[in-house]
C-alpha cells in the first residue's frame, strides 16, 4: 500500500539503538516506558483509602456476612507525538554515494541526518523527564523539603546527608524508595563528602571517593543511584551557546517498578509508549536545485507521575554554581 510517509526499516533501526550511546542520559531509568496501545489510553489511580480501611469482618453464627465494594479511579490521557525531521538535497545524497564507491568516504547523508535527529529527540525527551521528576509539584506536599544554608550537601561541617535521605526513605507511602535521581552537581559533593565516605569506610578515614554502589549500600532497599549528567543549550536559536546541565541540583527518592502497567502495579510514574520508534523519508521537491528528501524521526508517547505519594523530593541539595 502506498502510505504519505513510508517508514524506512533500515532508518528506524538507527533511531532505535543510537540511544545505546547515550550513556550520559538516565530517562529511562527513571520513568520507564510502558506500552500502550492506542494513541489515547486509561490508566488506574486505586485509592489511597482502600488498601488501609479496616471494616468489621466478624461473622455471627446466622448472621449475614458484611460486605464490602471496591473502586478505582480510572484517568484519561493521551500520548504526544514528538519527533524532526531535516531536509537533505539529493546532491548531497548523490556526491555522498559517489565517494562511498570510490572508497573515499563512508557517510551516508540519511543516516547521518536521523542519527542527529535521534540525538535532539532523546535529549527532549530527558529534559521532559527532568522536569517532572525535580519539579516539587510532583510529589505530595508533605513528601518534600527544602535545604538550605548549612543543612545544604556541600557545608562538608554541618551538613547531614545520611540523615537527610535516610528521613526521604522513610517519608513516603508504604512502597520504600528504590532509586535516588539526581543531577551531577550533587553527586559530586555527596562522593566525597566526609561524612559519606566515613560510613563507607567504617570510621577509618574521612578522605576520598566513593562510588555509586558504595553510596547505595548504605540505604537499605536503594538498588542504584541515577545521576543525569546531560547537557542542553539554553540559548535561543542563533544566540551564542549556554550550556547547562539537564537535572538540577536535587535529589529525587522514587519507588520504580518495571512491572507496572496502566492497570496494575504501584511505581512513581512511567513514560507511557504508543509503537516503536518511527524513522523514513519523504520527497521533497522544494529542496535544492534538484529537489531533496526530508528525512524524518520521532516517537509517540507522555511522561505521566501516577503515585507521587511513593516519592520524596529533597529540593535544593547544593547551591546553585
Amino acid at each position: 500500500m502506498s502510505r504519505p510517509f513510508p517508514v524506512s526499516a533500515s532508518l528506524t533501526a538507527i533511531a532505535i539503538g543510537y540511544r545505546n550511546t547515550a550513556n550520559m542520559l538516565i530517562a529511562d531509568r527513571v520513568l520507564p516506558p510502558v506500552a500502550v496501545f492506542s494513541e489515547r489510553f486509561k490508566w488506574i489511580e486505586y485509592p489511597i483509602k482502600e488498601g488501609f480501611r479496616l471494616p468489621d469482618n466478624r461473622v455471627g453464627r446466622t448472621g449475614e456476612v458484611n460486605r464490602v465494594d471496591f473502586s478505582a479511579n480510572e484517568k484519561d490521557s493521551s500520548v504526544v507525538d514528538y519527533g524532526l525531521e531535516a531536509p537533505i538535497p539529493i546532491s548531497d545524497i548523490e556526491e555522498a554515494r559517489r565517494m562511498r564507491e570510490l572508497g573515499q568516504s563512508t557517510v551516508d547523508p540519511e543516516q547521518q541526518a536521523v542519527e542527529g535527529i535521534a540525538n535532539y529527540n532523546l535529549l527532549a525527551r530527558e529534559r521532559r523527564v527532568s522536569s517532572l521528576v525535580h519539579n516539587p509539584l510532583s510529589y505530595a506536599a508533605s513528601r518534600r523539603i527544602v535545604l538550605s544554608g548549612t543543612s545544604q550537601f556541600s557545608d562538608y561541617v554541618n551538613s547531614d546527608p545520611i540523615g537527610v535521605i535516610r528521613a526521604a526513605l522513610e517519608g513516603t507511602l508504604i512502597f520504600r524508595p528504590n532509586k535516588l535521581v539526581m543531577g551531577s552537581r550533587v553527586w559530586f559533593y555527596l562522593a566525597s563528602h566526609p561524612k559519606v565516605i566515613n560510613a563507607v569506610k567504617g570510621g577509618l578515614t574521612t578522605s576520598g571517593i566513593v562510588t555509586k554502589e558504595q553510596f547505595a549500600a548504605l540505604f537499605e532497599g536503594i538498588t542504584e543511584i541515577l545521576v543525569g549528567e546531560a547537557y542542553l543549550d539554553a540559548a535561543k536559536w542563533g544566540q551564542a551557546v549556554d550550556l547547562q546541565r539537564v537535572w538540577g541540583n536535587h535529589i529525587a527518592a522514587i519507588h520504580v517498578n518495571p512491572q507496572a502497567s496502566t492497570t496494575s502495579g504501584v511505581t512513581f510514574g512511567y513514560t507511557a509508549t504508543y509503537g516503536s520508534a518511527i524513522a523514513g523519508r519523504l520527497q521533497d521537491p522544494k529542496i535544492g536545485l534538484q529537489g531533496g528528501v526530508a528525512v524524518r524521526a520521532g516517537t509517540r508517547e507522555r511522561q505521566l507521575i501516577v503515585a507521587p505519594d511513593v516519592g520524596f523530593f529533597i529540593q535544593n541539595a547544593v547551591p546553585n554554581g
